[in-house]
Parts: C-alpha cells; structure tokens; sequence
C-alpha cells in the first residue's frame, strides 16, 4: 500500500497528467511516435527523479497509444502506427456521421484494456515473463506466419492482391541494414537509406497523400455533411452492446501480444482485426464501417502497451523501443 500512497501525491499525480497530455499530443501528430518523444523530454525526465520520471514516461506511452486514434478516425491519417487497423471502418463511420461515436468507442476501450493491463500487470508479471521467455526461433517464425496470413484476409478483396502487398511490404522492410548480421542491403549505394524505411511515415504518408490526392482528383465534388444532434454525438445502447465483446476480446489478444518481444502495439491491432474478421457477428460489415473495427483493435493496442511493461518492469528487458 505504501507504493499506492507514493504514486498518489500532487507531484507524482502531476507528472502522470503532464505525460499522458503530450502523449495523446504526440499519438495525434503523425510520425512523431512515443519513443521520439521520450527521447525529447529525457532532459526533463532526469530532474524527476526515478518514480516520476517513470510515472512521466508510462503516461506519455499509454497517452500515444490512445491519441492516433483520433485523427484516424477524423481524417483519415493514423497518428501512430498502431492506429493503422483503425482507419478501416473508423474513417467510415465518421463519413457516415458517427464519429463521435467512433471516438467514444475508442476511448472507452482504451480505457478499458489499459485497466485490465495495469492489474494484470501487478497480479500476472512474473508468471506472464517466464512464459514470454519461453519464446524461441521456431515460436517466433509461427508468429510471423500468423501476422502474415492475417495480413494477407485484412482486406476481404481479392486474395492475390492481398498476397502480393504482403509479398511488397516484406520487400520494402529488408531495405537498410540487417538488425542481426550488420549487413547493408537494398540500399543502392544511398547513405539516407541505410537505416531503413520507417514504418510511421510509409503508413503516414499511404493513408495521408492517398486522402489528399482523392481530394485533389475531385475538386468540384461536394461531400454533404451529415448533420447530427449533440445525443448523436455519444454510442448508441446497440452500438456500445456491439462494441463490448470485440473490445474484451482485443483486451485479452492485446496484453498476450504485448508479451512477445517487437512492435507489439502493431501487431496486436491487426491480430484483434483479424479476429473479429472471423468470429464477429457482423462480419460483413467490418471495412464498410463497423463498430467492431474500432473497439477491438483500439483495446488491443493499448492493452499491449501494458503487457509490453511485464518483462520491463520484472525482468528488466524492454521488447519495444519505448520500453527501452
């Protein structure tokens, strides 16, 4: 309990206010990312102290993983990476009206999965870290595999079409140098090119040049605007009753995936996308403008956001960059 009381005084309380404001900031502007802005504010994190600079840190991740949701939805553009998966029918659901629908079911989740990983992380942390450690070459290629099946049914199109953007996607990733060998590949000679393509401006720059080259194709095209009244602004009793299952499921996949050493956040969206692809009940409508697709994959990014904090915090060993 004593722990409890540390973690509630006015200065502790302040600095996780200050951190989870710059990081929903953060989520919101893309490219930036949590680690970039970790980085930024470290100068200011060494004059914390340990325990609010911790508390500082943890606001600013848990922040960004709520805060690309926003401008996801809105326009389009996923502010950070692990917003991707939200852009499919959050997007479309904001052109059809429901955005602030959208955005309730997004912070709801994110509340939601980011509770659930906070006291599974006090309960389950050295238990849960045994098992991630158990982790070995032949766990880690069957989970590859798994993230690339689930890629290639995301779209529910053509399967071929689907195959062949996975097929570029491995293609545009081997560019710059091999994390484990050191070797340069695909560079062509190009300095910039050596550190690889960053993930956060391809998908910024696919989801954000795309909308603005739609729109500059059509100039004289009038897009009505649906007007809403302020109750429609907040979920429907269906909506919230639709929202539920796919956002405890995404919960649940989420804090496991945040367990596995890598981008976590990322794959645990398109794994709780791929999820509800299967076993929703509306199904059919999931990329025409689902609640589901924003209530799982938003619980799920944020619930790995806390299961990535277990190995962290009880063995030490950070799986992403911003537990690093």
């Amino acid at each position: 309990m004593s722990e409890l009381f540390v973690a509630l005084t006015p200065s502790n309380l302040l600095a996780c206010l200050a951190g989870t404001v710059l990081g929903t900031v953060v989520g919101v502007l893309p490219g930036l990312g949590p680690a970039g802005a970790m980085a930024l504010v470290l100068p200011v994190i060494v004059t914390l102290g340990p325990t609010a600079g911790l508390i500082m840190l943890a606001g600013i991740y848990y922040g960004s993983m709520y805060g690309g949701s926003t401008t996801s939805i809105l326009v389009n553009v996923p502010g950070e990476a692990a917003s991707v998966v939200t852009t499919i029918d959050g997007y479309r659901l904001a052109r059809r009206g429901r955005a602030g629908a959208a955005l309730a079911v997004a912070a709801l989740a994110s509340f939601v999965a980011g509770t659930f990983s906070v006291v599974a992380l006090q309960f389950a942390a050295p238990l849960v870290a045994r098992t991630a450690l158990a982790f070995g070459p032949a766990e880690y290629f069957a989970f590859a595999l798994l993230g690339l099946v689930l890629l290639a049914n995301l779209t529910g199109g053509s399967r071929p079409k689907s195959l062949a953007m996975v097929a570029l996607g491995i293609m545009l990733s081997t560019v710059g140098m091999d994390p484990l060998g050191g070797t340069v590949r695909f560079t062509f000679g190009l300095a910039g090119s050596e550190a690889g393509l960053s993930f956060i401006a391809v998908t910024a720059g696919l989801f954000g040049v795309a909308e603005v080259l739609a729109t500059m194709a059509a100039p004289a095209a009038v897009t009505p605007v649906a007007h809403v009244r302020f109750r429609e602004l907040y979920p429907s009793r269906e909506e919230l009753r639709r929202a539920a299952p796919p956002m405890l499921r995404g919960t649940v996949l989420g804090f496991l995936v945040g367990l596995v050493p890598g981008p976590a956040a990322t794959i645990a969206s398109f794994v709780s996308y791929g999820v509800e692809k299967k076993v929703s009940r509306h199904r059919e409508e999931l990329g025409r403008g689902a609640i589901e697709g924003v209530a799982g994959p938003e619980a799920a990014n944020n619930a790995a956001a806390g299961g990535g904090m277990i190995p962290l915090l009880s063995l030490g060993l950070p799986f992403t960059p911003a537990t690093a």
